[in-house]
Formats: structure tokens, sequence, C-alpha cells
């Protein structure tokens, strides 16, 4: 695997008899589609070996021949300690707590805080996030400055920290017994750090306006995911809408100006680095929901996902030699480290905000705010960032918002409805 990139930066310095410029090996090695494959390599080395070892712990039926001090770890491992969960509540979230007990004025309070937390958090992360993949560190009047290129590296600094706040949480509270094989979350650990690397790497190509907006048509590939995955059915409203949101989204991605920002140009492999984001997105939380079938809480999977997910990505840094790189580049510059650092706290910290928001006050409520966070989102990053939208761009970013209002005012409807549905029927299940 490592001799691949050598061979490649190899082949024109044998033709022209001379060493091979820096240019050009940085040439492949800012090439997106090479380091993809490069990091899904990495995960190769490490998925190969525990396919491997499960399906010989399989084989060999240890959970009957079994013995010593490894038994329960491999058993919780391989094998897991409860069957499903006959079940499955709301959506595979935590039961909404009741605010019988509660006053209004706490309870408004409790949303106020909950949604100033989330607004806080993501709106936050997106601004760093943009400023650390478009801008450079170190510009000075003689010097250009560089700019951060691992985007691996920075999906390994959210995944450990979120790590660490789960497991903290699950260590302070009580929590419901786990049962489900801990091989089971490497799935979605998987397609959420490449998700995740996608998601980073497309703001090299495109704007971030862009990629929120593209973010939103998430739902016909979750709709498509959930047909395969989870055999789920559909309403005609939710086509409908999944229909208007892409309007939405064209008509934003097709409006051009003259005087359009450069950076806001969306490019082949932004869209391509879009599409992968979403696709990764979609089948992640499709396994999820198929996860929660076990008897876990939401705190018990992000710790579940987080721990392959820290697995994945260190040993996939480690053996391209980028751990340490990237580590030197923190040193270089520290206010790349104070965003890096930032950028990680505020993952870890909306997460818990968005269990705590759907617990409380459920998923409409949490879905309201984060499509308020959206629009908040483009727009700070226009005032910013100082990208352009034009009249029509901004006419599809109203069909979008106007889509996911009417998704969640049909949604409201669809589950009132369903509560009054005699015994023995049960409601279309729905993304």
């Amino acid at each position: 695997r490592l001799c691949v990139p050598l061979v490649l930066a190899a082949l024109p310095a044998m033709a022209a008899g001379e060493e091979v410029s820096a240019a050009l090996q940085d040439s492949w090695g800012d090439f997106w589609l090479f380091r993809f494959f490069i990091n899904a390599a990495g995960y190769a080395s490490i998925v190969v070996p525990g396919f491997l070892l499960i399906q010989y712990f399989k084989r060999k039926n240890y959970l009957e021949t079994g013995r010593g001090i490894c038994f329960p770890v491999i058993k919780s491992c391989v094998f897991g300690s409860e069957v499903k969960s006959a079940h499955q509540e709301d959506g595979s979230l935590l039961a909404r707590a009741e605010p019988t007990e509660s006053t209004t004025a706490r309870q408004v309070f409790k949303l106020l805080f909950c949604a100033a937390g989330l607004q806080a958090s993501y709106l936050t992360w997106g601004i760093l996030q943009e400023r650390v993949m478009t801008r450079t560190y170190g510009a000075t009047d003689t010097d250009p400055g560089e700019k951060f290129k691992d985007s691996q590296f920075l999906v390994f600094m959210n995944r450990i920290l979120a790590f660490t706040v789960a497991g903290l949480y699950c260590a302070l509270t009580k929590q419901p017994r786990h049962g489900a094989p801990m091989y089971k979350y490497s799935f979605a650990s998987l397609s959420n750090i490449l998700s995740s690397w996608c998601q980073y790497e497309a703001l090299k190509y495109i704007s971030f306006p862009t990629q929120v907006l593209a973010k939103a048509s998430k739902v016909i590939p979750v709709m498509m995911m959930g047909k395969l995955v989870s055999r789920k059915s559909y309403e005609y409203w939710e086509y409908l809408t999944a229909a208007l949101i892409s309007v939405g989204v064209s008509m934003f991605l097709l409006s051009s100006a003259p005087n359009r920002h450069a950076s806001t140009v969306t490019t082949f492999s932004g869209i391509v680095l879009l599409a992968g984001y979403i696709i990764f997105d979609s089948f992640t939380s499709n396994w999820q929901d198929a996860l929660f079938t076990y008897k876990m809480s939401p705190v018990q999977m992000m710790f579940g996902v987080n721990v392959f997910s820290c697995l994945f990505t260190v040993g996939s840094l480690l053996e391209q030699g980028a751990l340490l790189e990237s580590a030197r580049f923190m040193a270089r510059h520290s206010e790349f480290t104070a965003h890096a650092v930032l950028l990680s706290v505020c993952s870890a910290c909306g997460q818990l905000f968005i269990f705590y928001t759907i617990n409380q006050f459920g998923a409409a409520v949490f879905t309201i705010i984060m499509t308020l966070r959206q629009a908040f989102a483009i727009l700070l990053s226009c005032l910013i960032y100082g990208h352009t939208v034009t009249v029509v761009g901004g006419l599809g970013v109203a069909v979008v918002f106007m889509a996911l209002f009417l998704r969640v005012y049909a949604r409201g409807r669809m589950k009132k409805r369903s509560k009054k549905l005699p015994p023995g029927e049960t409601p279309v299940q729905k993304v």
C-alpha cells in the first residue's frame, strides 16, 4: 500500500533522469481520490483481520467452548449478551420525558437552553470547519502561510473527544444493560468517518452554503437506504417534500452571477464528495436505526461508534505517517490547535445537546431547531466569508426550508393520527 505512491512519484523521475519535483509529489498527495483510497486501505488493514477473527470465533463455536480471561471480552465483541428488543421506541431514541411535574416557565427555560446550546455548538462548528479547511495559517507580509490538508486528522480529533465524553457520561450515569455485539458498531463507524471525511474535503472545492443546502437533500438517499436496509415504506408527502428539496437545491446550485466569488463555484470534485457524504451518512443513520433494536441508549451508541472510529482513524494515520505530520503542524500554528480543539468540543457537545433535546421535547422540536440552524449557518457564512447568493439561489434556499418545515408539520400530523389508530394497526415508518 505504501509502495504505490512511491512508484507513481518515481515514474517521471526515471523517465527524465532526474529527481521528481516536490510540486509533482504534492499534486499526487493533494488529489482527493488518491487520499480516499489510501485512507480506505488503512481502514481495510484493520477491518480484514477483524473480520477473519470474528469468522474464526463463530466457526469454532467459541461461545460454548471458550474459556479463560479473554472469554468475556471476546463474547462481548463477537456475540453480545442479550437478544434484540421486541419493540423499538420512537425512532430508536429514549422516550421523551414527560413535563408533568415541571412548570411552564421551567419548560420554556429548558427549551431556550436546548436551542441556544444546539445553535452555539453547531454554528461555531460550521464557522470553524470552513476556516480550517479554506484559509491559511501563519501568513505574513512575506509568507503566504500554509493550509491544513489532512481531513482525516480532524475526523480523528472529533472522534477521540466524542469517545471520551460518551465514556464519561456512561460511567457516571445509569445506562441500560448493553447487549449488542461490539463489532456491529464498526459498520456505522466506518461509514461515519468516511462521511465526515467527505464533508471536510468537499469544502476545498465548494462553498459552505452549498454544502449546507446539499446536506438538506440527503432526505432522498436516506429514504432509499431505508427501503434497502430496513425495508421501510413512506407516505406520499415524504416523496413530495423530497422532490421539493431536490428542486430547491438544484436552483441554488445552478444559479450563477457575473461577480460570484471564486470560492462559491461548485466543481465536479465537490459534487462527488458531497454525494459520497450523503450516501455514507444515509447508511450510518439506517444502520444505527437497526442497531437500536438492541436495548441501548443513544449515548451508548455514541460510545460504541466512536470506539471504532478512533481505532480506524488512528491506525490509518499511523500507517501513513500523517499523525506526526499533523502534530508538527499544530506545533507550528497555535491558532490551528485552538481551532481544532474547539471544533472537537463543539461536535461532542452538540451530540449531547441532540440527545437531551429529543429526550425532553421530541424529534419534531429538535428538527425545527436544527432547520433554523442551517439557515443561520448559511447567513453567517455569507457574512463572514463573503459568499454571494443570487436571487434564483435565494429562492432555491427558500424552497428547501419550506419543504423542511412542511415535512415537520406533516410528520406531526401523522403522529397524532397514529395515536388514534385501533390496536393492531401500525403506522408507516418514516425518516
